[in-house]
């Protein structure tokens, strides 16, 4: 099996191809000084861009898991998943309250694409 690692850090990779599969680490906002929605419209951008490098497109999504910092927030988040998601192709997803690792992110979201 052939790897291929991007956006490489110390701790993680951006994305890691394997198998026909884009494996996505979780994804948060660079600017924390907007809130649900437009924090979710940044972390769907960086999926797009990360997802374009590997390759494929948000339309091959087959998996996505969102954490949002209060539930309450749902709607807001989904408001810019909605815009931006392909219609003809929903991925299976999970969305979970959970405290993030910075308490300004409000969203942080991970997937996984097909090829």
């Amino acid at each position: 099996m052939q790897l291929k690692r991007h956006d490489p850090g110390k701790f993680l990779s951006g994305a890691v191809e394997a198998n026909g599969f884009v494996f996505l680490a979780g994804q948060v906002p660079d600017d924390l000084d907007q809130g649900v929605r437009g924090q979710t419209e940044q972390v769907l951008a960086k999926i797009d861009a990360l997802l374009a490098k590997a390759g494929t497109n948000k339309s091959n999504i087959v998996w996505a898991n969102v954490w949002v910092a209060d539930i309450r927030a749902r709607d807001e988040m989904n408001a810019a998943w909605m815009a931006w998601m392909d219609p003809k192709n929903p991925p299976a997803r999970a969305t979970v309250e959970a405290k993030l690792a910075n308490p300004r992110i409000l969203v942080e979201i991970a997937c996984t694409a097909a090829k």
